[in-house]
């Protein structure tokens, strides 16, 4: 089944118009072959009383030498003349004929079916001067017959002197009709092509509508959803879809914009009195007795505290992610400088793990917000180290084009299944509990991580690797 509606419009309007040209063009055929056969049958006819009005004698010949004359001008056709006497005798039969013999004996078994003349009244005349009535010539019949090498078109009259037959071949109105069927093949496939070419050029058009509202649902993405769909010169069909459109976007954006200002009202909310409750902690912390029960409390309490405040500054980052509004302090960061900062922090970390470098040695300056960068190398650094195997290795590589630095940073784990690959960078999603039962988290680290990056223009991508190994690249543009 054809599922573009665009072709499906062109294919049928190529088969309709197909099937109307092909009927007109047999309709045409037929005409035109009638009325050559009618023009013929006339010219038959006219020949046929110019035999009736002949005088008595051996005119024959003469009559046949002028109907070459009489059918044809420039091509001579073939033409077949048989004649009777009263008697039954024939007068005249057609030698010029390749099929003379075959020809003949149709033009002689047309006459015997031909009927006979009235008879001629014997009465006398009442008055000198009266003449007979004078009689309508016969109608003749006009039938086509065909030869073992072409068709003939026969006609046959009894005059009350003779009875004459006359066939014409039809070679030259058959060799007119196939040069017009060969035109006609010609031509319709010809004109169906270009009509199908001209209704998928139409019906585009007529569907570009449908094309501008498609680009625009393609774009409706947190930062797109203030878009709208003009309808000020689109068709009337269409108007009604694009408003329904347009309507369906002011709901998502206020819907949004909405959830977006709950999310950051509240983490914001959050921070001060998490910040309060952090330094109580911290100060009480110090004042209890060292070892105690009461400090162990404490700081469980403390780490939690802690915990919960870095999930809300996350949820706050995501939320003006949202929003468009994360704000970049740009500044000009050596990227060398930061992630031999960050091996080092490795080895402290994780002294356990291999670690190999392929960074360049030439200058990597990008223009970027130092702060959330560090954050996100952070959180893809203690991922790696999370997920690492038992005596792991980590390697961190770097390349460079003219217009964008890549960073990929690749460690041993366990594969990671298809269903987790598609949606690790959901929020608050964790992978299978049986590989991520021992690594705390809640699953924002890689979704902000994403953000930032698309706040720099960039991008953080999962990599397809071997088994054994994950890799996260993420991009900066080299200004």
């Amino acid at each position: 089944m054809i599922r573009s509606f665009r072709l499906r419009i062109a294919l049928l309007s190529g088969a309709l118009a197909g099937s109307a040209i092909v009927g007109f063009g047999t309709v045409c055929w037929y005409q035109i072959y009638n009325a050559q056969i009618s023009r013929l049958d006339a010219q038959l006819f006219n020949q046929l009383m110019r035999a009736s009005r002949l005088p008595p004698g051996e005119q024959w010949q003469f009559y046949k030498d002028s109907l070459t004359t009489s059918f044809g001008t420039n091509t001579k056709i073939p033409i077949a003349l048989f004649v009777k006497g009263l008697d039954g005798s024939v007068l005249y039969q057609s030698d010029e004929v390749i099929t003379d013999t075959e020809i003949n004996r149709l033009l002689e078994r047309r006459l015997r079916n031909t009927p006979a003349p009235p008879p001629r009244p014997n009465r006398p005349l009442s008055r000198p001067l009266e003449l007979p009535p004078r009689r309508r010539p016969p109608l003749p019949e006009f039938v086509t017959e065909k030869t073992a090498t072409e068709a003939w078109r026969i006609t046959a009259v009894n005059f009350p002197n003779s009875s004459v037959a006359i066939g014409v071949s039809l070679q030259a109105i058959n060799q007119q009709m196939a040069t017009i069927q060969n035109i006609f093949l010609v031509t319709i496939p010809v004109t169906l092509v270009l009509i199908t070419f001209a209704a998928w050029f139409i019906s585009g058009r007529a569907l570009y509508p449908i094309h501008e509202l498609t680009d625009a649902i393609q774009q409706v993405t947190v930062q797109g959803l203030k878009r709208r769909v003009p309808f000020n010169t689109t068709d009337v069909e269409f108007i009604k879809l694009i408003e329904v459109f347009n309507q369906m976007l002011e709901r998502l954006e206020r819907s949004f914009m909405q959830a977006s200002r709950f999310s950051a009202d509240a983490a914001h909310e959050l921070k001060t009195p998490l910040t309060i409750l952090q330094g109580t902690l911290e100060q009480t912390l110090q004042q209890v007795e060292t070892g105690s029960e009461v400090q162990q409390r404490l700081g469980n309490l403390l780490d939690e505290v802690r915990r919960l405040s870095g999930i809300v500054r996350k949820l706050l980052l995501l939320s003006l992610a949202d929003a468009g509004q994360m704000s970049l302090y740009l500044i000009d960061v050596d990227i060398y400088k930061l992630l031999m900062e960050i091996i080092e922090d490795i080895e402290l970390l994780a002294p356990h793990l291999t670690i190999e470098t392929d960074i360049s040695n030439h200058k990597l300056q990008v223009k970027a917000d130092r702060d959330l960068l560090i954050q996100v190398l952070q959180n893809l650094i203690s991922n790696a180290i999370k997920y690492n195997l038992d005596n792991g290795w980590i390697k961190i590589s770097t390349r460079q084009t003219q217009v964008n630095l890549y960073i990929t940073i690749t460690n041993a784990s366990n594969n990671i299944p298809p269903n987790d690959r598609t949606r690790i960078f959901d929020r608050f999603y964790r992978a299978d509990p049986a590989r991520t039962r021992k690594v705390e988290g809640i699953g924002l680290g890689l979704s902000l991580a994403r953000e930032i990056m698309r706040a720099h223009h960039g991008t953080l991508i999962l990599e397809e690797t071997p088994d054994g190994e994950t890799a996260f690249t993420l991009t900066l543009p080299i200004n």
